[in-house]
């Protein structure tokens, strides 16, 4: 993954609200988030595969920073 698209992944998180982090199940908010990057970036398979992996590896910490908001 570029340090770009970390970046936006990250301002996504805290852009997104909480109640919405929150209310997902895993493997939805693993599908909202990279539809959501998508729409930004114009990602190939392979880059979806990695940020989902990325985004399953730090579901827990996902979770820790909208409920501590």
């Amino acid at each position: 993954m570029t340090p770009l698209l970390l970046r936006q992944f990250w301002s996504l998180i805290e852009a997104t609200q909480s109640k919405t982090l929150l209310s997902l199940d895993d493997q939805t908010l693993i599908q909202w988030l990279t539809r959501q990057l998508g729409m930004e970036f114009s990602l190939n398979h392979c880059e979806v595969d990695t940020l989902n992996h990325y985004i399953s590896s730090r579901l827990s910490l996902i979770r820790d920073i909208a409920d501590a908001r």
